[in-house]
């Protein structure tokens, strides 16, 4: 499953983002037990689930009762070898907290009180066959994709040899351009003009395109041109983790830019730090080879060869006569 390829998420007044407890069910294909509860005004606030074995046990310190309940082997097994009145007296317990459903896991059997703690508390219960490690991460993946904070950049988004390659600038400068030649140079589009980007961990941003706007690509003088169409569904992608950002300039004379690449430069995006690059627009600079080269330059330096650095060390070698002359990389 593409974790952005399913809507639902939606913006509260807050600022925070919910997912309806109706597209979960979809998206997993939950079989809902209790018809009677109303499931299509249930909103979910958080992308981690709850196993509640200490809440079966009587401890709710902590206990949040906005996540997602999940009854595993455990689970059952604890609750089947419990006296049917501390069974019932445990799982009201939990229900009245008015939790947002309750999933059980491997087809196990459900307990004949939850079903009128389900009416009672107007809390959904939902069952699937699925092994409840395998659930749990799916769903965790899943909602924290639909949860994450979010941002609109104006910008064209490639993967560039892998690496997503988000390209800024002005209004005009040429981004829509050199994605199209890059395009046609084999790699794969993903978004121009908006971008969304999630920050979905402090290491990951995901960028995609609004569903309105999928692969269309803006070119001035020409108009709106499909990339899906024109070059074949090899040239597309949905989703693409954004790892380098190439920002395009107009050549300013006077200016000094950077040639050697050390330190590293970086663009904050939702907390997150992007490495990037700045690149001045001046005529007989093809642009799709510079993209193309820094992204294979961030390849190597992933991979642990950064040639700034391997050159510093050479030319400090030999101005300490370290290094013959004759010596190469």
């Amino acid at each position: 499953m593409n974790p952005l390829q399913a809507g639902g998420a939606f913006n509260t007044p807050g600022g925070g983002y919910t997912v309806p407890l109706s597209t979960v069910i979809a998206e997993f294909k939950l079989e809902l037990l209790t018809p009677a509860v109303d499931i299509e005004s249930k909103l979910l606030t958080r992308a981690n689930i709850n196993r509640p074995a200490l809440q079966l046990a009587g401890f709710f310190d902590y206990f949040d009762a906005a996540r997602l309940q999940i009854i595993g082997m455990v689970e059952h097994t604890f609750l089947t070898g419990l006296p049917a009145e501390k069974r019932q007296e445990n799982l009201r317990r939990i229900f009245e907290h008015r939790i947002p459903a309750v999933i059980i896991c491997r087809g196990l059997q459900i307990f004949p009180e939850m079903l009128e703690f389900a009416k009672e508390f107007d809390v959904p219960i939902l069952a699937t066959d699925s092994t409840t490690t395998d659930l749990i991460s799916e769903i965790i993946r899943w909602m924290k994709v639909q949860l994450a904070p979010r941002i609109t950049m104006h910008g064209c988004l490639l993967d560039v040899y892998g690496v997503g390659t988000l390209i800024i600038g002005e209004s005009g400068i040429g981004k829509s351009e050199t994605a199209l030649e890059l395009i046609k140079r084999g790699h794969r589009f993903i978004a121009d003009d908006a971008v969304e980007v999630r920050r979905v961990s402090a290491e990951t941003l995901i960028g995609s395109c609004p569903a309105n706007i999928r692969y269309f690509l803006e070119l001035r003088g020409i108009g709106i041109i499909d990339v899906m169409q024109m070059f074949g569904v090899q040239s597309i992608k949905p989703t693409q983790a954004i790892e380098l950002i190439i920002s395009l300039e107009t050549w300013e004379k006077g200016r000094v830019y950077d040639r050697i690449g050390a330190p590293e430069e970086f663009t904050d995006i939702l907390g997150n730090n992007v490495n990037s690059h700045t690149i001045p627009i001046r005529p007989g600079r093809s642009i799709s080879i510079l993209c193309e080269s820094a992204a294979i330059n961030h390849r190597q330096k992933k991979m642990g060869y950064n040639a700034a650095e391997v050159l510093t060390e050479r030319v400090m070698n030999r101005a300490t006569g370290g290094l013959k002359i004759h010596d190469h990389y």
